[in-house]
């Protein structure tokens, strides 16, 4: 479609119009949501309220990575200077300016969780590291120098803080490029970008021990923070691709074809296949060596309200993705690439709710109005401000210095 067209036929000053369907429907889902959160949090019953701190936690931790795997999109194709996605660069950079936004709420989410005690009372209980107290715990209180209130807060602020500066930077500078020309903004992301990536992959790992494999202390994996990140990129990548062919399918950037929809066709079925690999790795070395300690964290997940659940979730996100998109056709169709980007989403938020639930609420887990209207609510938000953002700016990066090449891309 794109390819043999020129330049000028395309309108690179067009904006998004955020109104209508859109703008209701998110609004819609996020009244829900907070319905559903203010439901739970006022509930009586102790274990409701722990539940929905525990779906806060996955929704909160779950928008802030996808946000955050916006901003690691946009400075990979900086740093490695691709062509291909010029034209579509927009929608993650959307989604990298409101990776604060995402940030400051799952902060407020994992700071009530500790000071309620309702999420992380596994090392933050009283008497744990005292040795004199009945609580007494040996394997916590020799991870005490890492699993402390001040140095988990200090280090959610240093991580997600970082990360979100170099987000709003880098939108910051190509919406700056729009308006000045030349490749002084180019240049500048270029180095922010690789001081970004270096940053990102040194501490994503470890933020993802803290937010997430600390909920259940006495376990410990060094193929998690991995597994996280992967799961992180194929959301983030999916959510990109429902952005892009929405917005297309309301008759927008018309110079994304289906080639461009191919490259994220063949990352979303690469990265899914790694997202396998991490996970099957830490699955068989524990199952393997069949050390109690390690072997814990599987023992929950193997108990009869999660066994199918856990299973579910290699189906979703490994047997589909690969039958579906290992077909070349398959990735350049809009639908059906909607489909897959959408059940891979449904997926990883199951991958989520079986590394959170049973370090929260253990056998008591439930699937009802809480998970589904704090999923909605989250959903709904993150709608809402990415297609707001993308309405502030035309949709093409009419500046940029690749997009001549992201035009005329063809695979």
């Amino acid at each position: 479609m794109g390819t043999h067209n020129h330049h000028h036929d395309y309108n690179f000053s067009e904006q998004y119009t955020f109104a209508g369907t859109a703008k209701i429907i998110s609004l819609v889902a996020i009244v829900f949501g907070i319905a559903a959160v203010a439901f739970g949090l006022l509930s009586s019953e102790h274990i409701i309220v722990e539940r929905t701190y525990a779906n806060l936690l996955l929704m909160g931790y779950y928008f802030t990575c996808v946000c955050a795997a916006g901003a690691f999109f946009v400075a990979l194709q900086i740093v490695t200077q691709s062509a291909w996605s010029a034209g579509l660069i927009r929608i993650p950079q959307a989604m990298a300016s409101i990776l604060p936004i995402a940030a400051a709420i799952l902060l407020v989410i994992v700071g009530l969780g500790l000071f309620t005690h309702n999420l992380y009372h596994h090392w933050h209980a009283e008497g744990l590291t005292d040795p004199n107290s009945p609580n007494y715990d040996a394997l916590v209180a020799g991870k005490e120098a890492f699993l402390n209130v001040p140095g988990f807060l200090i280090r959610q602020i240093l991580f997600m803080g970082s990360y979100s500066i170099f987000a709003y930077i880098l939108a910051k500078l190509s919406y700056k490029e729009d308006l000045a020309g030349g490749l002084n903004s180019y240049k500048k992301s270029f180095k922010l970008s690789a001081i970004f990536l270096v940053i990102f992959g040194f501490t994503t790992p470890i933020w993802s021990f803290d937010t997430v494999m600390s909920l259940e202390a006495h376990w410990f994996s060094t193929m998690f923070g991995w597994y996280n990140f992967a799961a992180m990129w194929v959301s983030g990548l999916c959510a990109i691709t429902v952005i892009l062919i929405l917005v297309k399918k309301a008759g927008y950037m018309a110079w994304v074809n289906e080639n461009h929809l191919h490259d994220l066709g063949k990352l979303i079925f690469g990265f899914s296949i790694f997202w396998t690999y991490v996970w099957f790795a830490q699955f068989m070395l524990i199952w393997y060596s069949n050390i109690p300690e390690e072997t814990v964290y599987f023992y929950k997940r193997w108990e009869p309200e999660y066994k199918p659940w856990f299973w579910l979730n290699i189906i979703i996100n490994f047997v589909a993705p690969l039958l579906i998109l290992v077909d070349r056709d398959a990735k350049r169709k809009q639908n059906m690439m909607l489909f897959v980007c959408i059940l891979l989403l449904c997926g990883h938020w199951l991958d989520y709710y079986i590394m959170i639930m049973p370090g929260t609420v253990e056998t008591h887990r439930g699937f009802g109005l809480i998970e589904i209207g704090t999923a909605a609510g989250f959903f709904g938000l993150f709608a809402f401000l990415v297609l707001n953002k993308l309405s502030k700016h035309p949709l093409a990066a009419k500046n940029h210095p690749f997009l001549d090449e992201s035009l005329h891309h063809q695979i």
